[in-house]
């Protein structure tokens, strides 16, 4: 298993490091509780670590370390309240933590995929159009980008019966793994796994690790939460201990 790894700086750079796709600098939040009078919780400071292409980087540390914060800061869903989160897109170097929304949503478009536990999918659309649909977005002809869909539903065990459903329909492995097929169809530069394998069989996880195996060779950088430590020590390359880098940790 790789030893937890932390780098610190002591100013954030506007520049990527060589290599990287992905390069979290000095970054800190703080959650406002508007309920209770508006108190306010620091909640990371400092948060320092990059991701280099074809590199699976883990963020490792108990429930309630901020794991999940982290992943949504560098997706755009959260602000960051400190600091740079450097993505390389398109040629040029985006700063997350300052983009506008129209620049986070073109880099989830084209450099930027998410895999997490839960289906998000728009009601009554097939589990084939809504694998297909980030490579149609992106400009494949839709029979081509079904035709690949088809591959990778049937290589991750949803029965041909199933792909003209809608996923509403499917029980809660079967829409993991619709959602593992969306995010890894659309080959990106970075891809945030949050827990991909948590409700999957054996047989499935061994699939998904062949499947971040196989794109860490191409040369994507990823991002992942693993609470299966068999998956994490299979693929990652670093772990992160963002428990670290909590207000507070080093007193």
């Amino acid at each position: 298993m790789p030893s937890p790894t932390n780098t610190l700086t002591a100013e954030p750079s506007a520049t990527l490091p060589e290599g990287a796709i992905l390069s979290v600098q000095g970054v800190g939040k703080t959650f406002t509780l508007h309920l209770q009078g508006r108190q306010r919780i620091p909640v990371l400071a400092g948060l320092t670590f990059d991701v280099p292409r074809g590199s699976c980087v883990v963020l490792g540390g108990e429930s309630g370390a901020g794991k999940s914060t982290v992943m949504k800061m560098v997706y755009g869903s959260y602000g960051a309240h400190a600091g740079r989160i450097l993505l390389a897109h398109q040629g040029a170097t985006l700063d997350l933590a300052t983009a506008q929304p129209r620049e986070v949503l073109a880099a989830r478009r084209e450099t930027m995929g998410y895999v997490s536990q839960f289906l998000r999918a728009v009601p009554r659309v097939p589990a084939i159009d809504v694998v297909a649909e980030p490579l149609v977005e992106r400009g494949v002809e839709r029979q081509a980008a079904r035709q690949r869909a088809e591959e990778m539903l049937a290589r991750l065990s949803i029965p041909e019966r199933l792909w003209t459903l809608p996923p509403a329909t499917f029980s809660g492995g079967e829409q993991q793994r619709v959602n593992i097929a969306r995010g890894f169809l659309a080959e990106r530069p970075l891809l945030l796994l949050d827990e991909p394998t948590a409700s999957l069989d054996a047989r499935n996880r061994g699939v998904v690790i062949e499947l971040i195996r196989e794109r860490l060779a191409r040369g994507v950088g990823m991002l992942a939460i693993f609470h299966d430590h068999d998956v994490r020590d299979a693929v990652s390359d670093a772990i992160v201990d963002v428990a670290a880098f909590t207000p507070g940790a080093g007193a």
